[in-house]
């Protein structure tokens, strides 16, 4: 058993991970005759829309996490254990950790999505992925250690691969991560670095696909080019990377970039756990009702499944909404399962995409309309600041906000745990060979 459950006459829910989908689903069966138990090896909700905000410095860690704990203190059904889910035993009903073993009524496992490198060994090993804190922070700790050493290196070339930030990937994340850098090179890094050549440093944006921003209409996306190359982002589209080995990168179109700053935003899979049927992204299948295939008890909300239809033969858009969506229905259907009365089928609402591309930059699209520029880069900031959990995590991050709009400067730059480029590699070279990654 893991830790001390109380004993209850009802039945247990157990969900598997504190992102937006599971924290929703929680909080959805609060009012419900269940035991709800919530796993996951972080303390905390991480609001991953800003994640790219602590990678360039402009929030801390704290803006955009919240304690899982806090944000259910006033819901006496609701309990929580520091776990990592090592094997989900369908028929017994139980899930084993690294530090027990707990039996279920009901499993939810929304354990979102991770990198995914599409079995490129130097990607897997060398290139810096997004999809945490320790991540994001790990990618500051880098692009800043690097500028530093670059400092001390007296042969060009070889210093141009300290200097040249290459990302991976021109969707929301990897387009705002490269107007957040592109921002900083321009007005925070002279600053910083005033016995450096500034204007060597170069932000590149590596894309497969015929534009930024794909899953915007091509008026979006062009703006949002037009936004990046006038922040003197060097875009590469319709080319695909075929090799890194930390040192350069190797592009199909034969072009060769050093660099030793690589991040990868290009592509995600399903974080599946147990023997239950995916797809080829690794999500779990589900039916209409989130119900994985296989069984009536075991459930899966957000990245990590997928809805397959003929209309969506690839499932549902990997975003946070449709993991809220589905989570809210759930907590539904899980009162009409109680019930005993039909369940009801999902259907996503859109309600439209955003993504900034720096101060007063940005494209959003609604369902009826899209509009860009300076309204839209506050639309943005108001939505995703509302959608942060509690009331400090909102009043701090307007405050940074404000006082970045209004002086350019970022404040967090701080290398507080060097990143270790050679032990990482090794770490990941043991999940690649395990086949993890």
């Amino acid at each position: 058993m893991i830790g001390i459950l109380p004993n209850s006459t009802h039945p247990r829910v157990v969900i598997i991970g504190g992102g937006f989908a599971g924290i929703k689903l929680a909080k959805s069966l609060k009012q419900l005759p269940v035991q709800v138990v919530m796993i996951d090896r972080q303390n905390y909700h991480t609001f991953q829309p800003l994640l790219y905000q602590v990678a360039t410095s402009a929030l801390a860690p704290d803006n955009i996490a919240y304690p899982i704990r806090k944000i259910f203190k006033k819901q006496p059904n609701f309990f929580y254990r520091m776990e990592e889910v090592e094997e989900v035993l369908i028929k017994e009903k139980k899930i084993i950790t690294n530090l027990g073993t707990l039996d279920y009524d009901y499993l939810v496992i929304a354990t979102g999505a991770r990198s995914n490198y599409f079995k490129n060994e130097g990607m897997s090993l060398s290139a810096m992925p997004m999809k945490d804190v320790r991540e994001a922070l790990a990618i500051r700790s880098l692009v800043l250690q690097n500028l530093e050493k670059a400092l001390t290196i007296q042969d060009d070339t070889k210093r141009q691969g300290y200097l040249n930030i290459v990302i991976i990937g021109a969707g929301p994340t990897g387009v705002e991560l490269a107007g957040a850098l592109a921002e900083m090179k321009r007005t925070i890094f002279p600053v910083d670095y005033p016995e450096l050549d500034c204007s060597k440093i170069k932000i590149i944006l590596v894309h497969a696909g015929e534009r930024v921003l794909e899953m915007f209409k091509p008026k979006s996306s062009a703006k949002a080019l037009l936004y990046l190359e006038k922040l003197g982002v060097e875009v590469h589209l319709d080319d695909r990377v075929l090799a890194y080995n930390g040192e350069e990168i190797i592009t199909a179109s034969g072009t060769t970039i050093p660099s030793k700053n690589v991040v990868w935003t290009a592509g995600v899979k399903g974080n599946a756990l147990g023997d239950l049927e995916t797809n080829g992204g690794n999500r779990i299948k589900v039916n209409q009702y989130n119900q994985t295939l296989s069984t009536d008890y075991i459930f899966a909300i957000g990245d990590v499944a997928v809805m397959e239809s003929a209309e969506l033969p690839n499932g549902h858009p990997m975003v946070a909404q449709v993991a809220i969506q589905q989570a809210k229905l759930l907590g539904k259907n899980f009162s009409a399962l109680f019930n005993h009365t039909q369940l009801s089928e999902f259907t996503y609402h859109d309600k439209g995409s955003m993504a900034t591309i720096g101060k007063n930059k940005a494209v959003v699209e609604l369902k009826h309309f899209s509009f860009t520029g300076v309204f839209a880069w506050f639309v943005w900031m108001f939505v995703h600041l509302m959608s942060l959990v509690g009331f400090r995590n909102r009043f701090v991050t307007l405050l940074a906000w404000t006082k970045n709009y209004f002086s350019s400067d970022r404040s967090l730059r701080l290398i507080i745990n060097p990143f270790d480029a050679m032990q990482a590699k090794k770490i990941r070279k043991q999940k690649f060979d395990q086949g993890l990654m």
